[in-house]
């Protein structure tokens, strides 16, 4: 059996008749951080809606663990073990810390106490602040909710756009040591990164897209040492 948890096939996907994403082809294995870099309107951010249920797959497929999910609802993928934290709008705003995880854990139909009360363990900076709204979180605090929230599932994949956006690079840096924490969890993670550098270097893999596909894939330390993706997308 292939140690692929997510495998996508040769997937063309887009919005309305414009086509993003041409004959894209990326797998996942288990317990990897993985992450897509390239210039604005690559495609990045459509390769995780895609896989997500936002956006059918126009061709190709979408497995996880051996399962064709392109193309289902997201409610039934999350379901099925596949978690999204978006770049903007990823957590409720005029809900409390706690109303937001158990929003996140509304598919459930076990206690939720438990799973929650281990994410207090997990991330105390949300145990501290339970009955906060979270408009009054912090850029970086608000990410780590949002990471939560989709935790509460127990996915074993979790798709992460942007989680470094607009926040300031000490803030970043610690939502990126986060991302790590997850990964700790045993969850796999493909992550879309505009900080391509900071990206790669918490990243098993990666794989720089360009007009909507593959352009270079490899490992994430020799994709920081390759000139010809240094000079053309890391600004090097």
């Amino acid at each position: 059996m292939s140690d692929h948890v997510l495998d996508v096939q040769a997937v063309d996907s887009g919005y309305g008749d414009v086509q993003v994403l041409d004959d894209l082809s990326l797998h996942l294995d288990q317990e990897e951080i993985v992450c897509l870099i390239g210039p604005n309107g690559a495609g990045k951010s459509t390769v995780l809606k895609t896989i997500f249920g936002l956006l059918d797959p126009w061709t190709g497929t979408v497995d996880f663990r051996g399962q064709d999910i392109g193309g289902m609802a997201p409610e039934d993928i999350v379901r099925e073990g596949v978690g999204f934290v978006p770049q903007t709008e990823n957590v409720f705003g005029t809900l409390t810390i706690e109303e937001n995880l158990r929003m996140g854990g509304v598919a459930r139909d076990d206690d939720l106490q438990p799973v929650i009360q281990n994410l207090y363990d997990r991330f105390p900076l949300l145990d501290d602040k339970q009955d906060s709204n979270a408009n009054t979180l912090s850029g970086g605090q608000r990410q780590v909710l949002a990471f939560a929230r989709a935790l509460m599932m127990e996915p074993d994949v979790l798709l992460i756009d942007e989680p470094s956006a607009g926040l300031a690079p000490n803030t970043a840096d610690e939502v990126f040591e986060h991302v790590q924490a997850v990964n700790d969890l045993g969850t796999a993670i493909l992550m879309v990164e505009q900080n391509a550098k900071k990206g790669l270097a918490i990243s098993d893999r990666g794989y720089v897209l360009d007009q909507g596909t593959v352009h270079f894939e490899d490992q994430a330390d020799q994709l920081l040492d390759n000139p010809e993706v240094s000079r053309l997308y890391l600004g090097g």
